[in-house]
C-alpha cells in the first residue's frame, strides 16, 4: 500500500509539474498566476463595479482560483461606503454583482473608505 501510494504521489507531483504554463506556477499543489495581464474575468468584475462606484478611489479584482473564474478577490476603498458598516459595504458590492456571483464558488470582499 505504501509503496503505491509513493507512485501516485510522485506521478500527481510530476503532472503538476509538467502543467505549468508561462504564467502559472505550482505551489504546494495550487496553482498560481504571476507576471500576466488580467483575465476576462477579473475586467468583467472590475467594469462593472467601476460603473456602480464611480468615485472608488482604489479597486483591484484578482481571479485567485488560478485563473478558472471561480473565485475571486476584490478590494475596493471608495467614499460612497463613508458612514456605512462593514457588512453594509459588502452588501453594495454583493449587489453591484449579483449576475456575476451566480457563476462564481466565492468571493472575498475587502472595502474601506480613502483615508485621505
Amino acid at each position: 500500500m505504501l509503496a503505491c501510494k509513493r507512485i501516485l504521489t510522485r506521478a500527481v507531483t510530476s503532472a503538476l509539474r509538467g502543467h505549468r504554463s508561462s504564467n502559472e506556477v505550482v505551489v504546494s499543489g495550487r496553482v498560481r498566476r504571476w507576471l500576466c495581464t488580467q483575465t476576462d474575468g477579473e475586467a468583467r468584475i472590475a467594469t462593472v463595479l467601476k460603473e456602480k462606484f464611480p468615485l472608488a478611489a482604489s479597486l483591484k479584482v484578482v481571479d485567485i482560483s488560478g485563473g478558472c473564474g471561480a473565485m475571486y478577490e476584490i478590494h475596493i476603498e471608495s467614499n460612497e461606503f463613508k458612514g456605512k458598516r462593514t457588512v453594509q459595504q459588502h452588501k453594495l458590492v454583493n449587489q453591484a454583482l449579483k449576475e456575476e456571483i451566480q457563476g462564481m464558488h466565492g468571493l472575498r470582499i475587502f472595502t474601506d473608505v480613502p483615508k485621505h
